[in-house]
């Protein structure tokens, strides 16, 4: 026990003076945010990444993200050091595990990353070091997965070392609502656990939220993520039945959106993007196919948010068609292929099924967006059009798929001969056409 007490003063000491050595394990869209938040209050942070690229542009102060601007390398003083090597994580007084959670094409969770991850920790496993998995999983991944892994390195958990679960709350490109504002979630398998991984948060988060225990966290986490894919598909479904009964689903939304209580507008779109919302229910689907039962609401939601991109082909073909030209030939200008505006993740994107659709049925699709310079789709390059007056009159369509600035801020609408507008950004006219 007077172990223990040592322990907890000299990490309670080390926080408090910015001595403790802090770690982050994968430098992508939640973790390098994270890695220069630490830096930015004045600890010394090894960010760990076996993406080479990666390692290489933030040793030469270039970053990847549109969260993570180069003016900000400038005011860390060197304090974030990018590795490949898992050797680091010896030296490191606490870190943080956020690696991607990817699902496979039977909706699987793959837990591979977390699972090299852990394991390359254990091997390198500090005496009293605090170890947080930030990763979006699913419910008993903390201390089914991870703490066993942990354990085989010889240490009990509590005592030897410690492990808690803090859930990320990134929305990309998001200026008000950042690491720093948004409430953190944090759980821990024993109570010292769960101090630990609180105090570490406290130092770059305003709100701390404690949960009762890992699984806790790791469900609110996807319910949250569910909460918006469910609401997003009753608005996708909105917009298909408003389409059989000829009104607007848009006018609909705006105009149960005045009832000051009990309603919460979401809105309709091409498709779900990103890594959180399309995937993070199917954990929860996932895990309680073990238990017998049947998440029927994320399923159904799922269906019909996976039905959009294929609604947007349909309401390109029927502009194009009232016009007197097939999909075959037609020239269809795409803006946007990033999943949301002004962001470069392109990352489940809908607007990649649209082109997909559209090339197979004959049609010349060339697309627009000042964010993603270019990409592969099925094995082929494709590179991004200028957004000019004579790309958007050169079109026989052009299909607004992502609301970025550049586009709303330069509207050249009035330039194209059909337009199919998925966001409702566009204003009113004959060539419009809404979803």
């Amino acid at each position: 026990m007077t172990e223990l007490l040592s322990s907890v003063s000299t990490f309670d000491d080390r926080l408090s003076t910015r001595e403790a050595k802090i770690g982050i394990v994968g430098l992508g869209y939640a973790g390098l945010p994270l890695a220069m938040s630490f830096a930015e209050t004045g600890f010394e942070v090894t960010g760990v990444d076996l993406d080479e690229a990666r390692v290489s542009a933030l040793q030469q102060g270039r970053s990847y993200l549109v969260d993570v601007p180069v003016e900000r390398f400038g005011q860390i003083d060197g304090r974030l050091k990018p590795t490949t090597d898992y050797s680091a994580v010896a030296s490191l007084d606490a870190l943080t595990i956020c690696v991607p959670t990817p699902l496979s094409k039977t909706r699987t969770p793959d837990l591979s990353y977390i699972v090299s991850a852990a394991e390359s920790v254990a091997a390198n496993l500090k005496a009293g070091q605090l170890v947080v998995l930030q990763s979006t999983t699913y419910p008993g991944t903390t201390e089914e997965i991870v703490l066993p892994i942990l354990e085989a390195s010889g240490g009990r958990v509590g005592e030897d070392f410690f492990l808690g679960y803090a859930p990320e709350r990134v929305d990309p490109g998001n200026a008000t609502f950042t690491i720093k504002s948004t409430p953190k979630l944090v759980a821990g398998v024993t109570e010292e656990c769960r101090r630990r991984t609180e105090l570490l948060y406290s130092q770059i988060v305003d709100t701390i939220i404690p949960c009762s225990s890992t699984k806790v966290a790791e469900t609110a986490k996807i319910h949250e993520n569910t909460f918006r894919a469910v609401n997003i598909a009753l608005a996708n479904e909105l917009a298909l039945m408003c389409d059989k009964l000829g009104i607007s689903a848009w006018e609909v939304i705006e105009a149960a959106a005045t009832k000051p209580f009990a309603f919460l507008p979401h809105y309709p779109g091409p498709g779900l993007g990103g890594d959180c919302i399309p995937i993070v229910p199917h954990y929860l689907a996932w895990r309680l196919r073990e238990y017998g039962y049947s998440a029927q609401l994320i399923e159904a939601a799922h269906e019909i948010n996976a039905r959009m991109p294929m609604y947007v082909v349909q309401k390109i073909g029927d502009a194009l068609n009232d016009a007197g030209l097939p999909i075959k030939g037609s020239r269809i200008l795409l803006l946007g292929v990033a999943y949301k505006a002004n962001v470069h993740d392109t990352r489940e994107s809908p607007s990649f099924e649209v082109m997909r659709q559209l090339l197979l049925r004959g049609g010349e699709i060339p697309y627009c967006d000042p964010w993603v310079s270019e990409f592969e789709l099925d094995g082929v390059l494709h590179s991004s059009v200028e957004w000019s007056r004579e790309q958007v009159g050169g079109a026989d369509c052009v299909v607004l798929l992502t609301p970025h600035a550049e586009f709303l801020e330069q509207p050249l609408w009035e330039h194209a001969r059909l337009v199919v507008d998925t966001r409702n950004a566009v204003p009113d006219g004959d060539n419009v056409t809404r979803i």
